[in-house]
C-alpha cells in the first residue's frame, strides 16, 4: 500500500516552522490544518508570544472551547497567571446546571453545542474574559463562546488565536500571530 503525498502549506509562527497539511472541507475548498495536540514546541512558543500581546489587557479568566486549543489555553494561563475555563462539547451529569449555546463547526460541518460547567460559572460571572482558539476561521466557535460568556454574565474583553483564516478583513479585532488562506480550486 503506497502512501499518498498530501499537499502542505508552510508556515512560521512565533519562530516555529511547520508544514500544515491541506484538507478538503467542502467541494473545491481546502484549509491548512494546525493540530497543536502533542506539539509542545508550538504550544510553548505561541503561548509565550500571545502572552506578550495580551499582558496589558485587564482580564480575570481565559476561555476556550475543547479540544485542540486546550494545551494553548493551559500554557497561556501559566504565562498570564490567570485561571482558565474549557467550554465542553458534550454534557456530562457531573456538570450540573450547565449553560449551553449552539454553533456550527467548519471542521465537522455539523451544529455543535458548547457547555459551561456549573462549577466554572463563578469564574465567568461579572468577570473580564479573553477568548482563545487555535484557528478562527468562520467565527462560529467564537460566536458560541461569546454567547455562553454573555449568558454567564461575563464580559469578553479580547479574542486571541494562533491563526485567523479566510477573509483577513473580518478578523481585525482578533489578536493573532498569523493568517492562513483558504484554498479554492478556482484560485
Amino acid at each position: 500500500m503506497s502512501e499518498q503525498k498530501r499537499e502542505v502549506y508552510p508556515v512560521e509562527v512565533a519562530g516555529v516552522k511547520r508544514e500544515l497539511p491541506l484538507f478538503e472541507v467542502a467541494p473545491g475548498v481546502r484549509i491548512a490544518i494546525i493540530n497543536i495536540l502533542g506539539d509542545t514546541e508550538m504550544v510553548q512558543a505561541t503561548s509565550k508570544e500571545l502572552a506578550k500581546r495580551l499582558r496589558d489587557i485587564e482580564c480575570d479568566v481565559i476561555v476556550t472551547a475543547e479540544a485542540k486549543s486546550i494545551p494553548l489555553l493551559y500554557a497561556l494561563a501559566v504565562e498570564l497567571d490567570k485561571p482558565w475555563v474549557v467550554l465542553r462539547k458534550a454534557y456530562k451529569p457531573y456538570m450540573g446546571e450547565a449553560l449551553h449555546a449552539e454553533t456550527m463547526s467548519i471542521t465537522t460541518g455539523e451544529p455543535q453545542t458548547l457547555y459551561l460547567d456549573e462549577k466554572d460559572r463563578k469564574l465567568i460571572e461579572g468577570k473580564r474574559v479573553i477568548l482563545v482558539d487555535d484557528v478562527i476561521s468562520t467565527g462560529s466557535t467564537l460566536q458560541g463562546m461569546r454567547l455562553l460568556i454573555d449568558k454567564a454574565g461575563g464580559e469578553v474583553v479580547a479574542q486571541a488565536a494562533i491563526f485567523t483564516e479566510g477573509d483577513r478583513a473580518r478578523w481585525q479585532d482578533i489578536i493573532a500571530l498569523g493568517h492562513l488562506p483558504v484554498f479554492t480550486d478556482n484560485g
